[in-house]
């Protein structure tokens, strides 16, 4: 076989092309369909236009995921940088501008989704024993979307058993820790929970006015409780030890999940320079000093009682979630994925990605191994590292890759055509052999 039916092979299949236009034909009446219910149709006709919206949404989404099995197995990003929607083009900037216009109206003005909300109804109802609101709008949504996209990126990487397992675990945890559990949870009148989320990015589980809601529910309020401090203060410093932050950011966390699977076509887009990676450094952790410094004044405050500085003290937590939660991680992280790449919540702003980095660097088994004798630079590694790390400069050294910023995502090893990066847990001895200067 030549190198041009190779590239043929690779480019020029009318199967996956055919099937790729169904399932886009399919995707947009499920999109016209949800507009429609927008307009109100989706209140006077709910099981209608849930039925027809996301129906049309799954079944096209994934007849087009699953066109990514037509291919050969390995990863091919033939075009990408030819194509709009991945390249920063007029395209990505019109997504982006959609997906920004659509968190701030889910944050701030829900009443305009009025329509979207009571489609929700029947599904709400039937998993919640109660109406849907905007954020059981936004959990159905962020739920479909990352596993219609986990099909797709299975279909690509699906040569990898690493990526192919660390896909359906986040697929798994999304529907069943974030989305069906908590959901459950209400429909048995206990609180709303999300098992898979601990301080500091879910800011509040370890606030006091939240701790003594838990608490006043009994026996599985002082279990959510128990269950957060052990989680954050006992596992997550013992598993990031083990295997790193990837057991977290690439197995468990639905920001990262989404990221993965939704933000994958556009990983290339991270901003790989000096600069972005010391704008990082000081972001990242002014967020996780942010939140620590919130939740201990709260604590401070609440047990004196409110003498300390009283109800101001709610303005750091109000804050927070405003500027933090909303902002940062709802409308700038997931809204400019097409321009800025699939983390930039995880780079920049997240306290747990941080919290977790530091023990990544200074006291975890993980790292990435190099063999810089078999690197021939072409910098696949580094323009797909979604967290913009320059992990070929690392490999023509033939220096390990400890870096707190890596979430141990594996693409850099899987587009490497030589074999020369490997993910391992080894023991710390040696970790930091042939470095000059530590680096976060």
């Amino acid at each position: 076989m030549t190198n041009k039916d190779i590239s043929m092979a690779f480019t020029d299949n009318s199967e996956v092309s055919i099937l790729q236009k169904i399932g886009l034909i399919i995707f947009a009446l499920g999109i016209i369909s949800t507009i429609i219910a927008a307009g109100g149709a989706g209140t006077s006709q709910p099981m209608l236009f849930l039925f027809l919206a996301l129906g049309f949404i799954i079944i096209g989404g994934s007849i087009y995921a699953y066109s990514y099995f037509k291919n050969p197995a390995g990863i091919q990003n033939n075009g990408i940088y030819h194509r709009g929607i991945s390249n920063r083009g007029a395209i990505a900037w019109l997504v982006g501008l959609v997906f920004t216009g659509f968190f701030i109206i889910l944050y701030w003005f829900p009443e305009y989704l009025e329509g979207l909300i009571g489609m929700m109804n029947p599904l709400s109802w039937y998993l919640r024993n109660q109406p849907a609101d905007h954020w059981f709008l936004y959990g159905a949504i962020y739920t479909i979307a990352i596993l219609v996209m986990g099909i797709r990126f299975i279909g690509k990487y699906r040569h990898s058993r690493y990526q192919v397992i660390r896909t359906f675990s986040v697929m798994f945890f999304q529907l069943g820790f974030a989305f069906l559990l908590p959901a459950i949870l209400l429909r048995l009148n206990q609180p709303e929970f999300y098992f898979s989320y601990f301080w500091p990015l879910k800011y509040n589980y370890l606030f006091p006015n939240d701790v003594n809601y838990f608490l006043k529910s009994g026996a599985i309020g002082y279990f959510m409780v128990f269950w957060g401090v052990i989680m954050t203060f006992i596992a997550t410093p013992l598993l990031t030890y083990k295997y790193g932050k990837r057991w977290y950011c690439s197995f468990v966390c639905g920001c990262g999940g989404l990221a993965e699977t939704l933000g994958d076509p556009f990983r290339q887009n991270s901003d790989k320079s000096l600069k972005s990676w010391q704008i990082e450094r000081y972001t990242v952790h002014l967020v996780l000093v942010f939140v620590c410094f919130t939740t201990i004044l709260l604590w401070v405050n609440s047990a004196y009682n409110g003498r300390i500085i009283g109800e101001y003290s709610d303005i750091f937590a109000k804050s927070y979630g405003f500027f933090i939660g909303s902002i940062f991680s709802g409308v700038i992280g997931t809204g400019f994925y097409p321009i800025f790449g699939n983390r930039v919540w995880c780079r920049f702003g997240c306290p747990m990605a941080a919290i977790l980095g530091i023990f990544q660097r200074f006291k975890s088994k993980f790292r990435i191994t190099t063999n810089g004798g078999q690197c021939i630079s072409c910098g696949n590694c580094s323009t797909y590292c979604e967290m913009g790390i320059d992990v070929r400069a690392y490999a023509q050294k033939g220096e390990n890759i400890i870096r707190a910023s890596c979430v141990g995502c594996g693409i850099c090893a899987e587009v490497c055509p030589r074999g020369v990066l490997k993910l391992e847990n080894l023991d710390e001895k040696g970790r930091f052999e042939g470095y000059k200067k530590p680096l976060l």
